[in-house]
């Protein structure tokens, strides 16, 4: 019974260490697909802006990493809705290459992409739900308050991600440089085959452009929430560890109530001959077998929890 004991407080350690650490990096995935989803791999940029970003994608073009590129427009506005308003950050894309770099397309549930122009505006869910919006409704947005301009919502997405749905309004590019006031262009989002490689990548652009421009990864636009959020899966791996030593240290006690038990035992088996070694190495064996039992039983129900999250989604 004790031995069971033992071998059941190390299964129970090990299958929370793996499930545990599985879902805080599927957590972290989703979060890094969701925030990737509405940004680019890499962005360029310059100061006052690219006045012809189109000749800056064709420079891009030979590094045979990058997927997609597509010109974009960034700042920030108030959205009035009859007597309630409320701050945004508008975007202005191009419809013909935006899908290359985002997943806006993805994301819609009500509108097409395609029907965006320049009198037309694609908002969150959140966002719409909070002014009360749907195809076809009208809304204003205003950067001068000397200017306001009308639109007519033409789609409305949903990423996942609360604060985009709530605060990111997409236009047409042509009309957002108008809105805001701008000659050039903000920038240029650019999508890899494989983002892992976008420090690497960047480098390529960097030597590529010179140094002109500003070039910056995912990772580097949202430093600060991915450090975050491996502090956390570290914190909780080593929270987890403390519960394998604690396991461990259970398997310990076992050892020793064993030997006190068996001290009879153990002094026939010296008056027959047998060394202090050799006695020693049995009950090294025996706290070896509870342990290597332990683990595999560990790691088998840890694998089958996590084959039954993936496929039930207890946890959404």
């Amino acid at each position: 019974m004790i031995s069971i004991i033992a071998i059941s407080g190390v299964v129970v350690g090990v299958a929370a260490l793996i499930v545990v650490t599985a879902v805080m990096s599927g957590f972290s995935q989703d979060l890094r697909n969701k925030i990737i989803g509405n940004f680019a791999h890499i962005t360029i940029s310059a100061e006052g802006g690219i006045e012809n970003p189109w000749a800056v994608i064709n420079q891009l073009w030979p590094i045979e990493e990058i997927q997609g590129a597509s010109p974009f427009v960034e700042g920030q506005a108030l959205v009035r809705q009859e007597k309630r308003i409320f701050g945004v950050k508008t975007r202005g894309i191009d419809p013909r290459t935006v899908s290359q770099v985002s997943n806006i397309d993805d994301y819609l549930i009500l509108g097409d992409l395609k029907q965006l122009d320049s009198e037309g505006v694609i908002v969150g869910k959140e966002l719409a739900r909070f002014l009360g919006l749907g195809l076809g409704s009208k809304l204003s947005l205003q950067v001068d308050p000397r200017k306001v301009h009308n639109f007519t919502v033409k789609g409305i997405f949903s990423s996942g991600m609360y604060e985009y749905d709530t605060e990111l309004v997409f236009l047409h590019l042509n009309k957002a440089k108008e809105m805001l006031g701008l000659s050039n262009i903000s920038g240029i989002a650019v999508k890899l085959n494989n983002l892992d490689e976008a420090v690497r990548v960047k480098e390529k652009i960097r030597n590529l452009l010179g140094y002109s421009y500003f070039i910056r990864t995912w990772t580097e636009l949202n430093a600060n929430f991915f450090a975050a959020l491996k502090l956390e899966k570290v914190a909780m791996f080593v929270i987890l560890c403390l519960i394998v030593l604690v396991a461990a240290f259970n398997i310990i006690s076992t050892l020793i109530v064993m030997v006190v038990q068996k001290t009879k035992d153990i002094g026939i088996l010296k008056a027959l001959g047998m060394s202090k070694k050799r006695i020693r190495v049995i009950f090294t064996y025996e706290g070896l077998v509870i342990g290597f039992i332990g683990t595999g039983l560990g790691i088998a129900f840890g694998w089958l929890l996590c084959a039954l999250l993936e496929k039930y989604q207890f946890i959404k």
